[in-house]
């Protein structure tokens, strides 16, 4: 049974809705680690109008403690299988190759990869063999040596440079381009100045030529701007507010804790597109 699909084209920017089925994500550990909790937060992001819903089940923040496959599935697969009922498009967070291959057979349609093929040799191999979009994400290290990587002669530059490389690795194990999406990586490896530079200056990842998902819903970054430095819920509206910025840039999806926001910033671009603004 071939994969479920992504549309890759849908006349404006999807919004991926968020599920951390964890005990220590940094803004939301614990609320959903419950199976039914978690399977009632997906369709409350379908409510709020989520295009997909990203399933993880494993925390990047540095020092959480890292998973093996089988206990990532044990998290994560009896939601992933029930939200694979739905007609919502399902994503699975994941750099374990066994966990992307349990995940597409229970119904999901696309494999998130923060490591970009480096967390698992087989990954890539694997993401072939499946035939299902997969999401090349930037990072360096892993997150207990990130921050201590984030140095660039030009973060644009050299991000661009660093993706469009495993882009080629993957088109050579055998991913076809087509079912490519690319994440710069905004929080990994990179600091609050690098991800605003990052930002404002797209040209290079975008040349890229694939489809761009973009993540900085609740980043350290956005505490410059948000009314608490402290609380991550506090950086929703300056979440909602960048990702304005993003869907006039035209990039593919954003990815996000609270839909409702940016998916209105989303529909508002594609509103004033389709009567004449924007390039």
């Amino acid at each position: 049974m071939p994969p479920r699909t992504v549309p890759m084209d849908a006349g404006r920017t999807l919004v991926m809705g968020i599920l951390n089925v964890t005990p220590d994500s940094f803004s939301d550990g614990g609320e959903f680690l419950d199976v039914d909790a978690a399977v009632a937060r997906g369709y409350a992001m379908i409510r709020d109008g989520a295009d997909i819903i990203d399933v993880g089940g494993e925390s990047t923040r540095p020092g959480a403690r890292p998973l093996t496959a089988s206990e990532e599935w044990d998290r994560i697969g009896a939601v992933v299988r029930a939200l694979a009922q739905t007609a919502m498009p399902i994503s699975v967070d994941t750099y374990h190759a066994q966990t992307a291959r349990n995940a597409v057979e229970a119904g999901a349609a696309l494999v998130n990869d923060v490591t970009g093929g480096a967390g698992d040799p087989a990954m890539l191999s694997t993401v072939a063999s499946l035939g299902c979009a997969y999401v090349l994400q930037h990072t360096r290290g892993t997150p207990e040596t990130m921050n201590s990587l984030a140095s660039y002669e030009n973060v644009s530059h050299d991000v661009a440079a660093e993706l469009r490389a495993v882009i080629n690795r993957a088109v050579a194990l055998g991913i076809s381009r087509n079912r490519i999406i690319v994440d710069p990586g905004f929080g990994f490896a990179k600091n609050s100045a690098q991800n605003w530079d990052l930002a404002a200056h797209m040209e290079e990842v975008e040349a890229l030529g694939q489809p761009l998902l973009v993540g900085v819903s609740r980043k350290r970054f956005l505490a410059e701007v948000a009314a608490d430095p402290i609380e991550p819920r506090s950086r929703d509206d300056a979440t909602a507010a960048l990702n304005t910025y993003f869907a006039g840039r035209g990039v593919w999806a954003v990815r996000v804790h609270e839909v409702a926001a940016s998916k209105a910033a989303v529909m508002t671009v594609k509103r004033l597109r389709d009567a004449g603004g924007y390039a």
